[in-house]
């Protein structure tokens, strides 16, 4: 939910922690892609006055989750094809490269982290619990960039994880048959324990690859 409590204790300006609620509301979906931003509804849901709600709305709007709308207002940022492409054009030649720089510097407590990651994901499946398959994915991408140690590339993927989180609950939650994500994850741990670092580049290349291909057909036949 958007309430706010305990805002007291957390010594962070009231206008960032709206900021911080709506976009955690977004990217999770609880606020739809196309709905509109009502000041009054929003501030009152959380307990605020309209001047932090406005200033989180203008926040987001510079990192494209919000646009303004000239009929509506403020609206979530619909997903959209180019933008996903883009973003997933970025993340797959960063992340290939952080699974190049992880095979040469994992060790074996670093692999069986991300074994572990994998096998919370797979279990996460077979109870078909979306917002665990979607959190361990990102566990499991963020951990690999933590074994990469290359803290500017870490840098770059933080900049847009929020869009891409977006794009991967949609994936997460359209897709058919979940188990490939863990299958693609096996081959990845596979390549980077053997130290395989262009093996490791490649499978992630694929699995963001399918992720691309995917999404942009469900896409299309929504249209």
């Amino acid at each position: 939910m958007l309430e706010i409590k305990d805002i007291s204790e957390d010594y962070i300006p009231l206008r960032d922690i709206v900021f911080q609620k709506l976009r955690e509301a977004i990217v999770t979906g609880q606020l739809k892609p196309g709905e509109r931003l009502m000041e009054i509804k929003l501030a009152n849901m959380m307990g605020v006055s309209r001047t932090p709600v406005r200033e989180a709305i203008r926040k987001l709007q510079t990192e494209g989750l919000v646009i303004m709308n000239a009929r509506r207002g403020a609206v979530v940022a619909p997903i959209n094809a180019r933008n996903m492409r883009e973003y997933l054009e970025i993340r797959k030649a960063l992340e290939s490269l952080a699974g190049e720089l992880a095979s040469a510097k994992a060790d074996d407590e670093a692999i069986d982290r991300l074994r572990f990651i994998n096998n919370v994901m797979r279990q996460a499946v077979v109870n078909n619990d979306i917002s665990t398959i979607t959190e361990q994915d990102v566990e499991f991408h963020e951990k690999i960039t933590e074994i990469a140690d290359n803290t500017h590339l870490r840098a770059m993927l933080d900049q847009i994880k929020e869009h891409l989180y977006r794009y991967r609950l949609e994936f997460i939650k359209e897709l058919d048959d979940r188990s490939v994500l863990v299958e693609e994850h096996d081959r990845i741990i596979a390549a980077i324990a053997e130290g395989d670092a262009k093996g490791a580049g490649r499978e992630i290349e694929k699995h963001i690859e399918h992720q691309e291909i995917y999404v942009l057909n469900s896409l299309e036949q929504s249209l």
